[in-house]
This record gives structure tokens, C-alpha cells and sequence, in this order.
């Protein structure tokens, strides 16, 4: 008898506690819809930084149309894919599985979007890729699948371009790994730097999570490279750097923005000095000015990171076909972001055949000096 007394307290406890929530949330809030969007990126490990920043653009997006006259009341579900393929597929299927799931915007590696795009396509869910730059995603032309970042081959061209003349190299070496990013990374410079006029004195490609490069730097030495060209990501980026130092190969090391990270820098330690690497240029504008004083002013525990603004505006796309085109048909939201003229953080963004960004993509060099990434001073 008591045992039932306490559970039924309990249970009128519950009901009392659910009553004041609902008391307290504005009277608007409770007569909206509510619909789920998904966020996929690596928030642990390595390059969390990138991860974490885009995960909090998306999370202001949301907030700031839940604030506003959204007609609809949008609940976050931000994911972690550490970087990894099977993880992210994990992450992928959560999403779709779930009823209340619209849409979602994912991943800044290129193999983790290659290897969820299928998961998407088979449930005609909407995805926008806010980081990932392999042309292998947008090529297959899943009409789901959209991206509003530039694809490699947009970054690689002026890299090769500046590499020849700004930088006055005539001989580089490439380093890659075997992903598809990196074997897309090493062709594209490869064959750029070659139109520049360039030559290329050897191309190695390793495995991801190679550790010692101690070998194919020491025989590097004899063919005089100017620099060497990698084309990975932070972690490998970091130990070819510092044991290029060890071999004594002291010459620049330049690769496009995907070690663009405060921890290649601790990585590779005091031979991280002098590395460049390109980043598409800043487009100020009012919006983009607006986004970062609204992201200081929410106080995240994170800084931006390069991929907050193209996950902002990746957010507000879906908000924008969702507000114009309901939530009972995916595949009229999947040809509404396709057609959308997007005026936003970026820019106006529109996206071609295969769903890729038309925005063009300028390059800044940025630098190591004095520990920190900074501009290149020619």
C-alpha cells in the first residue's frame, strides 16, 4: 500500500512539474509544430575545433529562429561522427530512423560524407554538406546531397597558381594520404602546379595515421625540392612537418585549409614555422559581421572556427525551404534548397546541377609565425 502511495505521488509530481514547463514556455511556442534538424560533425578527437565551431553555428541558427516567428519549434540534434566513417554512418542512421528529423546539414571530412550520402539518398532526407570538399560528393549528383563549401579542386587551383608565382617555387614534392581527399588533393595540384609551369620531383602517398615520413623525407633530400606540398589533414599534417625538421629538409611545407588548426601547430611544435596554407578569403559583409557579434554575445564555450559560417548559413537554408515548403514532402524541400538564391553569411548562394555552390572561391595565404597562424606577408 505505501509502495503504491509513493508511486502515485510520483507519478502527480511528474505531472505537476510538466504542467509549470509548460506554464513557463511562451503560450507561441506550445501551439507551433515541432520538428527535429540533425547536425553530423566531428565534435571529439582531433579535429574537434572544426566540428565544435559548425556545430555552434548550426545551434545559433536554430536558437535565433526559435526566437523569432519561426513556424515551427525546431529542436537541435547535433551528432558526433570523430571523424570516422563507421561512426558517422552510425550518426546518419539515428537521424533518418527518427520521424521528427526534417533535414540536417553534415561533416567536415570528405570520407565520412562520402560514406552517409547513401544513407540520406535512400530516405530522400535533405543534407547539406557545410564542410566536406572532396568533388566525389557532389559529382554523384544524389539529389538530397548539396554543399555549401567549395570543393578542393576550387582551393588547389589558385594554391598552385600562388605556389608558382608568389611563392617562386619551380620543383615541389606531394605528400598525401590515401583517402579519397588526399589522392583527389595530390591530382589536383599536382596537375595545376604542372599548367603553372611547375614540375613535381616525387609524389608519396601513405595511409591514414601514418607516423614516420623519416624515410621518404631523407630521400626527398636529393631530388631539391622548394617545398613540399601535403595533402592530408591536421594529424599527419603535424608529424611530416616536424620530421621534416628532423631530417634537416628545411624548406615550406603548403597544402590547402584542411590543417588550417591551432593543433597542427602543437603538433608539429617549433617546425610548424613558416607552413602556409590557403583559405578562401573573407567576404565581409553586414550579415557575416552580424553572425559573429550574435555568436559572442551567446557566449559559447568554443571560438569560431572556420566552418561556423558555412554551417550558419547551411542551418538557415533549411529554415528557409522548410518555412516556405512544409515538412510533408522531402523531396520538394530537396529541389527547393537546389533552386534557392540564398542571401546570407556568405553571401548569395546559389548551387548548380549537382548541387555544388556557385560562390567563387579567392584565396588568402595564411602563415605559422611566432606559433600562431596569421596572415602571409609577402
Amino acid at each position: 500500500m505505501r509502495t503504491s502511495l509513493m508511486r502515485r505521488r510520483t507519478v502527480l509530481a511528474g505531472l505537476m512539474m510538466l504542467s509549470t514547463a509548460m506554464a513557463i514556455m511562451p503560450a507561441a511556442a506550445q501551439d507551433k509544430p515541432h520538428i527535429k534538424l540533425g547536425f553530423i560533425g566531428p565534435v571529439s578527437g582531433g579535429n574537434a575545433q572544426q566540428g565544435l565551431g559548425a556545430r555552434n553555428g548550426f545551434l545559433l541558427a536554430i536558437e535565433q529562429a526559435n526566437a523569432a516567428d519561426y513556424p515551427y519549434q525546431v529542436e537541435p540534434v547535433a551528432l558526433d561522427d570523430a571523424s570516422d566513417p563507421q561512426t558517422g554512418v552510425g550518426a546518419a542512421l539515428k537521424l533518418v530512423n527518427d520521424p521528427d528529423v526534417v533535414a540536417a546539414i553534415g561533416h567536415w571530412n570528405s570520407p565520412v560524407a562520402l560514406a552517409t550520402m547513401p544513407v540520406f539518398h535512400r530516405s530522400q532526407m535533405p543534407m547539406i554538406v557545410w564542410g566536406a570538399i572532396s568533388p566525389q560528393i557532389t559529382q554523384q549528383n544524389l539529389p538530397e546531397i548539396t554543399r555549401v563549401t567549395p570543393t578542393l579542386v576550387a582551393e588547389n587551383h589558385p594554391l598552385a597558381d600562388w605556389a608558382a608565382t608568389g611563392l617562386g617555387a619551380k620543383k615541389i614534392a606531394i605528400f598525401a594520404d590515401t583517402s579519397d581527399y588526399g589522392t583527389a588533393n595530390s591530382q589536383a595540384f599536382d596537375g595545376f602546379f604542372t599548367e603553372a609551369g611547375g614540375e613535381i620531383v616525387a609524389k608519396e602517398l601513405f595511409p591514414v595515421g601514418t607516423v614516420d615520413f623519416r624515410t621518404a623525407l631523407t630521400k626527398l633530400r636529393d631530388a631539391s625540392p622548394d617545398a613540399i606540398y601535403f595533402g592530408g589533414v591536421i594529424a599527419e599534417a603535424g608529424i611530416l612537418r616536424k620530421q621534416m625538421a628532423e631530417v634537416g629538409l628545411n624548406i615550406p611545407m603548403i597544402g590547402i585549409s584542411g590543417f588550417y588548426d591551432p593543433d597542427f601547430i602543437a603538433l608539429a611544435g617549433p617546425a610548424a614555422e613558416g607552413t602556409m596554407v590557403s583559405y578562401p578569403a573573407s567576404q565581409s559583409n553586414p550579415k557575416l559581421e552580424k553572425m559573429n557579434a550574435d555568436y559572442a554575445a551567446r557566449a559559447f564555450s568554443e571560438p569560431t572556427s572556420p566552418y561556423t559560417k558555412y554551417a550558419y548559413d547551411a542551418t538557415n537554408i533549411l529554415l528557409t525551404v522548410i518555412r516556405e515548403k512544409g515538412i510533408d514532402d522531402k523531396v520538394a524541400l530537396a529541389e527547393a534548397i537546389r533552386a534557392i538564391s540564398y542571401d546570407g553569411v556568405l553571401g548569395t548562394t546559389t548551387f548548380d546541377e549537382n548541387g555544388q555552390t556557385r560562390i567563387e572561391v579567392s584565396i588568402e595565404i595564411k602563415e605559422v609565425r611566432d606559433g600562431a597562424w596569421t596572415d602571409h606577408k609577402k
